[in-house]
C-alpha cells in the first residue's frame, strides 16, 4: 500500500504535464473539428476585436453593457449623429457573471457619464459557460474571471482556461488579426456588428416561461453595485425581440416587475411596434431597418429624461 502511494505521488505531477503539454499542443495546432473540448477558434460576435478596441478607448458618454443583442442593437453611429461618444462592451450570450468580470475590467478606463445595461431574461436563466468560454479565448485570465469559472463545473470551460493561461506567456493573441466582415457580420468601430440585411421568416413559439439563475441575480446586484459607487447614471433596457417570441413568454409582466424595482427600466417590446418580418434578421434580433428605429426612439427618450 505503501509503495502503491509513492508511485501515485510520482504519477500525479507527471500526469499533470503530460496533460498540459496535450492541451496546448492540441488547442494550437489541431482545427477546432478535433477539439471539441477546447475552444480554439473565436466565437461569432467579433469579441477579440472588440475588446481590443476597448482597451484603446476612453472617456465616453455612453457605455452599453450585455448580450449580443447589445452588440447587435445599439449603433454608435447613430448615437454619434446625437453628439454622444459611446462603446458597446456587449458579447455572445453575456450573463451578469460576464458583465460584473467585463465591467471590473474595463471602467475605469471607459469612464463613460452613462451606462445602458441590455437586460435580456434569457441571459439570468442560463449558466454563462458560452460566454465565458467567448471571454477567455479573447481577453486575458485573471483571478476574478478564474474563480468564477471554477464554479461553473464545465469541462470545455476548465479546458479552454488552462489552453488559454498556458498560450498567454506566448502573446498569441498579438499574432491574430480578425477580419472586419466574417460571414455577413461587419465590425464597426465603437464595438458594435451590423449583419447583412436579412429578413425573419414568420414563426411560431409554444407557451413558455422564463426560469431564472439566482447566482446570475447576484452578480447582476454586483454589478449595480459597482456602478452605483461611481455614481453613474444607469438605464436597464429589454431590447426589441420579435413579437412572436415575446409573447410566447407568459411571464413577461413579472420579469418587468423585478427590474422595475432596480431602478429606471425601459421594456422595449411594449414601448414601439416593430414588425416581425422586416426589421429582425431571427427571433431574437433587430437588422439594420430595425435598430435605427429602435436607437432613435431611445435618444428620444433619453432624451425627455434629460440626459
Amino acid at each position: 500500500m505503501i509503495k502503491f502511494l509513492k508511485l501515485f505521488v510520482k504519477f500525479v505531477p507527471f500526469a499533470i504535464v503530460v496533460y498540459c503539454i496535450l492541451i496546448f499542443v492540441t488547442g494550437r495546432y489541431l482545427p477546432a473539428i478535433a477539439t471539441p473540448n477546447i475552444l480554439n477558434k473565436a466565437i461569432v460576435g467579433h469579441t477579440f476585436s472588440r475588446l481590443k478596441e476597448a482597451k484603446e478607448t476612453d472617456n465616453v458618454d455612453v457605455l452599453f453593457l450585455g448580450s449580443s443583442h447589445t452588440y447587435r442593437g445599439f449603433d454608435p453611429r447613430i448615437f454619434a449623429e446625437e453628439g454622444w461618444r459611446s462603446f458597446n462592451l456587449g458579447s455572445s450570450a453575456q450573463t451578469p457573471l460576464q458583465t460584473e468580470i467585463l465591467l471590473d475590467r474595463y471602467l475605469e478606463r471607459l469612464n463613460p457619464k452613462m451606462i445602458v445595461y441590455e437586460v435580456y431574461p434569457t441571459t439570468f436563466s442560463i449558466d454563462g459557460v458560452e460566454s465565458f468560454v467567448d471571454i477567455l479565448y479573447n481577453d486575458r485570465v485573471d483571478m476574478k474571471s478564474l474563480w468564477k469559472v471554477l464554479g461553473l463545473w464545465n469541462i470545455r470551460l476548465y479546458n479552454t482556461l488552462l489552453y488559454q493561461f498556458l498560450r498567454d506567456p506566448f502573446n498569441a493573441r498579438s499574432e491574430y488579426i480578425e477580419p472586419m466582415y466574417i460571414d455577413g457580420d461587419t465590425y464597426v468601430t465603437g464595438g458594435y456588428v451590423e449583419k447583412d440585411i436579412s429578413y425573419f421568416e414568420k414563426e411560431n413559439f409554444r407557451t413558455q416561461s422564463w426560469d431564472f439563475n439566482d447566482s446570475q441575480f447576484q452578480a447582476f446586484e454586483n454589478t449595480l453595485s459597482i456602478i452605483r459607487k461611481k455614481d453613474i447614471p444607469l438605464v436597464l433596457v429589454f431590447a426589441p425581440i420579435t413579437s412572436a417570441l415575446y409573447d410566447s413568454y407568459s411571464n413577461n409582466d413579472a420579469f418587468d416587475d423585478v427590474m422595475h424595482g432596480y431602478g429606471d427600466y425601459l421594456n422595449f417590446n411594449e414601448i414601439i411596434e416593430l414588425n416581425d418580418t422586416l426589421h429582425f434578421f431571427d427571433s431574437n434580433h433587430l437588422n439594420q431597418k430595425g435598430v435605427v428605429v429602435f436607437n432613435h426612439e431611445f435618444i428620444r427618450i433619453l432624451r425627455d429624461k434629460g440626459f
